[in-house]
């Protein structure tokens, strides 16, 4: 199958405009709705706070949903993107993405499950507690993701190699995260906020750079593959 730079342009612009999308929507849901109405070991306290926006919380689970559906489709435009690089090696990216995207919605399940039992406060704030967790360990999927994302970035000869570098740590980050949620109680650090910075590199790649790049590598095949050219074979004797 060929794969053409439109195609990877195309495909770049959707992996870039989702992930903006999916930045904004989860910084209003986890950030304006959620967690500003939940107070850790006061469960009376997120019980009124949640009843007395319900609406807005509500709302925030509903963006959390649309933020899995973006995952589905950036991981599907992303492999897109990198096919030409390493198929094999973008077509696991892209898995780890979407199998962290589906226990994302399972965690996101605990918050419906909370708004349903706001008259006991205890078993709501354990909901809400359960969907920080399956979250947290769910990042380890997410790291991986980050990391195979990271090498092809590297390797891809049409992204600079810092990108790569930096996509890494900010896989080991989440690693670092969703691995430390298992193994110690009560983990709070959370590397990965220090460690993002190359997912916001990569949207502006994406959205700038990729959008308008002619995706050539330094391999003549991979010439070849993205804009073939009829070949003319010169008669012989």
């Amino acid at each position: 199958m060929i794969t053409t730079t439109q195609t990877l342009r195309r495909a770049s612009l959707t992996a870039g405009v989702a992930l903006a999308l999916m930045a904004v929507l989860a910084a209003f849901a986890v950030y304006g709705a959620i967690s500003a109405r939940i107070t850790p070991a006061d469960a009376t306290r997120t019980g009124l706070d949640i009843a007395a926006s319900q609406s807005v919380f509500r709302l925030g689970i509903a963006c959390l949903i649309v933020v899995v559906i973006l995952d589905v489709i950036v991981a599907a435009a992303l492999f897109t993107v990198f096919a030409p690089v390493n198929g094999m090696v973008s077509a696991m990216a892209a898995g780890f993405r979407i199998a962290y995207a589906a226990v994302y919605l399972v965690a996101i399940t605990q918050l419906v499950t909370a708004v349903q039992l706001l008259a006991d406060p205890g078993q709501a704030l354990r909901a809400v507690n359960a969907y920080t967790t399956i979250w947290q360990v769910g990042l380890i999927l997410f790291g991986v993701h980050l990391l195979l994302i990271g090498f092809l970035a590297y390797r891809s000869g049409f992204m600079p190699k810092i990108f790569g570098i930096l996509l890494v740590i900010a896989g080991l980050g989440y690693l670092a995260d969703g691995f430390g949620t298992v193994m110690v109680q009560h983990y709070t650090i959370g590397i990965s906020q220090f460690t993002f910075v190359g997912e916001v590199a990569l949207i502006f790649w994406l959205l700038i750079s990729g959008s308008r790049n002619d995706f050539r590598r330094d391999d003549a095949n991979h010439h070849r593959e993205l804009d073939p050219e009829p070949t003319v074979t010169a008669p012989v004797g």
